[in-house]
């Protein structure tokens, strides 16, 4: 006899038959979970356990309708291009990829259309999907000449293998899957993209085709829309026309800022000190390279020496650094402190070196070198609460009143690869849990995210067409403090270990401003454009005039340019509303002899003439976080 939620059958029976006899069962379920196992429709129960049934519509239900619809793809690209291997499928955040070692046809964008009505047939025939356990075995034989299948299965640490077959194409998978192809409807394949085997440059080049699928029609319009809107604000093609930053062959990953782009990091990192220098953060600046040694103690050596680089100084080992924490702790042991030095706010704008494989690099968001707003403060255990409640409130400032985001808080617990005892860990996640209950703050766990170190709080901005990016962090650290030896004298004058708290608030600087690109979609804000005011002369007799405007602007602090090209004032205006300039000054006979402007906005148009007072008192209105 079986008890399925307190509710008593006598043979084992199928997910999909206990749904229903429990009432669960309605159009919209396409998988199960028991025990906190998500099951297939048809996957057999025979123990006692508690069930919950999957709708299509839920986080978990549009995993599994995804990972079908790599699947349904998969087997579209088998009848079209017979012959063809499957690397791994994985369902993404948003949709789902598979990489294909396509046989006898190199594949483009332009495939993509017939791959989709394949699927479509598949999905009207009502292809069955059904699961098949194997000994490794079976499985080796079964998969017998494909090289991707069978490399996966003699690593599998299990005597028994999951294999999920509809039609002619079979794979290797944990699953689940929906019970047929008729499930599903909405999908779209977006793109195409090239992805070495397990991602080592070694192996071969395989075809991954992107692609995304929703419960309904409207979810995936509406997802394809933002989608064209994001193409239209991509921060490389924008930063491009707008002149702020450029990407080189001679060096893939490090990209070069222009005038324009340093107009908006200066900028941002000008607010910045401000306002840390606000909050009680001094700033300090260390190396870019150290002795490898110090690296070994930090823990880096162990747990992120593949993402470094390494160089040698007179033969002695050095390595480039991909973080600023060792060198702050070698700041802040430069001299004894004692407790009332506590909490010590060490902020510095470091930059930072990161090994990245060269197909993962992408603009500004994905880089080898980034400037990292970084801040180490050393605490006693009695000020975790009041030092992390101090650092979110700051993130708020910066995140939600000057640039207007959404943002959504995570708790990212111990990952496997960790330094550290179970009663230190314990510690820290529950001190972080208690800042952010106690500040009422909603927040979701991340199980096994942290730092290898410690937990941390992770901070995930939504621009403007609801994605999503991961800035802030704040990580608790109880390992690094003790491995360097750091102390200070407490109140009771015994030495005392610190907690160190390593946060940043950008994140990235580089990131941080290639998703303000996106964001505003290169039309900044007055403070933070590049160019502020645009100065039109009509004529070259005007030159003069705008000259001398431009001197008052630049006493004021106020970034501006003069278009005095032997152009029409229409293509003049024109050329400044591409480039996004908040404000253009029209200057002619009559703003010389008055000694007025035309104001145009970029977004309202004619505002009329005004003396440089009125226009300084428009000027006055726009919000300025660095006034």
């Amino acid at each position: 006899m079986l008890v399925i939620n307190d509710k008593e059958f006598n043979d084992p029976l199928s997910v999909q038959d206990a749904l229903k006899a429990l009432g669960l069962e309605n159009k919209k379920v396409i998988a199960g979970k028991f025990n906190g196992e998500l099951f297939d429709l048809s996957r057999e129960l025979d123990a006692n356990g508690t069930l919950e049934a999957v709708s299509l519509d839920s986080p978990e239900g549009l995993e599994v309708l995804r990972h079908s619809t790599a699947h349904l793809m998969a087997q579209a690209v088998l009848r079209l291009y017979p012959g063809s291997h499957f690397g791994v499928g994985p369902a993404i955040k948003d949709g789902f990829y598979y990489d294909i070692d396509v046989a006898g046809s190199t594949l483009t964008e332009e495939d993509l259309p017939k791959i989709e009505a394949e699927m479509r047939k598949i999905s009207g025939a009502g292809e069955k999907v059904t699961r098949e356990d194997m000994s490794k075995e079976d499985a080796l034989k079964f998969f017998a000449g494909d090289p991707y299948k069978t490399e996966l299965i003699s690593e599998i640490d299990a005597p028994t293998v999951s294999v999920y077959k509809q039609g002619e194409y079979a794979d290797l998978c944990r699953g689940p899957h929906v019970p047929d192809a008729s499930k599903i409807h909405n999908f779209k394949l977006l793109s195409i993209a090239g992805a070495y085997w397990r991602g080592d440059e070694k192996n071969k080049m395989l075809t991954r085709i992107y692609g995304t699928a929703f419960a309904t029609p409207d979810e995936l319009k509406a997802y394809i829309k933002r989608l064209e809107e994001a193409k239209l604000r991509d921060h490389r093609k924008l930063g491009k026309d707008l002149d702020l930053f450029s990407l080189h062959e001679e060096g893939p990953g490090f990209p070069f800022f222009h005038p324009k782009g340093m107009a908006i990091m200066n900028t941002l990192i000008n607010l910045w000190r401000r306002e840390h220098m606000k909050r009680g953060y001094v700033e300090i600046k260390t190396p870019q390279i150290l002795d490898r040694e110090l690296w070994m103690t930090s823990g880096h050596w162990d747990h992120y020496r593949d993402n470094m680089y390494f160089t040698e100084i007179d033969e002695k080992p050095y390595a480039i650094k991909p973080m600023n924490c060792p060198g702050s702790i070698l700041v802040y042991k430069t001299q004894l402190r004692s407790y009332r030095d506590l909490p010590m706010r060490l902020a510095e704008l470091g930059c930072v070196h990161r090994h990245e494989r060269s197909g993962v690099l992408h603009g500004l968001m994905r880089v080898r070198c980034f400037t990292q707003d970084d801040a180490h403060t050393y605490i006693e255990h009695s000020q975790i609460k009041d030092e992390v409640t101090r650092i979110m409130e700051l993130d708020k400032y910066f995140y939600t009143d000057v640039f207007g985001f959404k943002y959504t808080v995570e708790l990212s617990t111990r990952p496997e690869d960790s330094m550290g005892s179970d009663e230190q860990w314990e510690t820290a996640e529950a001190a972080l849990r208690d800042a952010l209950e106690s500040t009422n703050t909603p927040y979701t766990i991340n199980p096994g995210d942290g730092a290898f170190y410690g937990p941390k709080i992770d901070f995930h901005l939504e621009d403007c067409i609801g994605r999503t990016w991961q800035c802030g962090t704040i990580q608790l650290d109880f390992q690094m403090p003790g491995r360097f030896g750091v102390t200070y004298i407490g109140e009771d004058g015994a030495e005392h270990t610190p907690v160190l708290l390593h946060r940043v608030v950008f994140g990235s600087v580089e990131r941080f401003m290639g998703i303000l690109i996106e964001h505003y979609a290169g039309a900044f804000p007055f403070w933070l454009a590049p160019v502020q005011i645009k100065i039109i002369t009509i004529a070259k007799d005007h030159a003069d005039y705008a000259h001398e405007l431009q001197d008052k602007f630049m006493n004021l602090n106020l970034r501006s340019e003069i278009d005095e090209r032997d152009e029409k004032l229409g293509r003049k205006i024109r050329d400044a509303q591409l480039q996004k300039v908040p404000y253009m000054l029209v200057v002619g006979d009559k703003e010389k002899a008055n000694h007025t402007v035309g104001v145009r906005e970029r977004s309202k148009g004619d505002l009329g003439s005004m003396t440089l007072d009125e226009f300084q008192k428009v000027l006055a209105q726009e919000f300025d976080p660095i006034k």
